[in-house]
């Protein structure tokens, strides 16, 4: 993605119509932004498709969730706050959110060089994390979801410590966490692209991805286990839900 993506420039019109009979029948939800693909890859700069999505956001009156590893999302605080100001929350949720504009800001790491290799051309962890800081500080729910982590690389004790006191600084309200799935054999798939990286900076580490991805695409259930008490505790620790809704 970083060098190569498909524009559906038709997403501004398809949106329009689907939230038009959506609002009709006052069936809000949020809208959840960069759940595959980022909303704000640097592609956005010249194409603003995203801005134009949320102008139908707000002009159908649908709260949002954004997703991004990118400080691009600062450019559209504007129209981020009348999402917030403007938007009909669904039944379920009145009453459990107090803020309609959620924006969720994605670490694997906050250690720079790791992140220049498993993030390329993504904003480097510390950039994020002034962008985070900076929507905190604008009243905005804002978070982390700190996934994928690299089992042995960026999972280590210490390095989760470091997260979660830098997560802490910046005032995220919560943190989302998960483990690595790597799935594909193909030349782009993210199992191909990880080993690739891994061979070629933490060559040490190749056989024992070999042998927890080799015939599966996630880690076993002890280490997830072993992963998710880790959270608990740090959750705890460093007083930061592991949930958007309290």
């Amino acid at each position: 993605m970083e060098k190569k993506v498909s524009v559906k420039r038709n997403a501004v019109e398809l949106l329009e119509k689907q939230l038009k009979n959506r609002a009709k029948k006052e069936a809000f939800g949020y809208i959840v932004m960069g759940s595959s693909t980022d909303a704000y890859l640097h592609f956005e700069e010249e194409y603003q498709l995203t801005r134009q999505l949320l102008q139908v956001i707000l002009k159908y009156k649908f709260p949002v969730h954004i997703i991004t590893k990118s400080s691009l999302v600062l450019r559209d605080l504007d129209l981020l706050h009348e999402i917030g100001e403007h938007a009909i929350l669904p039944e379920n949720l009145k009453g459990k959110l107090k803020h309609k504009t959620i924006i969720t800001f994605s670490f694997s790491t906050t250690d720079a060089k790791i992140g220049k290799i498993f993030e390329p051309g993504a904003p480097a962890p510390s950039e994020r994390l002034e962008a985070l800081k900076f929507c905190t500080k604008n009243n905005f729910t804002t978070g982390v979801s700190l996934m994928p982590l690299l089992p042995f690389i960026s999972d280590r004790g210490e390095h989760l410590v470091e997260m979660f006191e830098a997560f802490k600084a910046v005032g995220a309200n919560y943190i989302l966490p998960a483990t690595i799935t790597l799935f594909g054999l193909g030349k782009a798939d993210s199992k191909t692209l990880v080993f690739e990286a891994v061979k070629k900076h933490y060559p040490d580490l190749l056989e024992k991805y070999h042998q927890f991805f080799g015939n599966s695409h996630e880690m076993p259930p002890y280490y997830r286990d072993a992963f998710y008490k880790k959270m608990q505790e740090l959750s705890l620790e460093y007083d930061l839900p592991l949930r958007i809704i309290p």
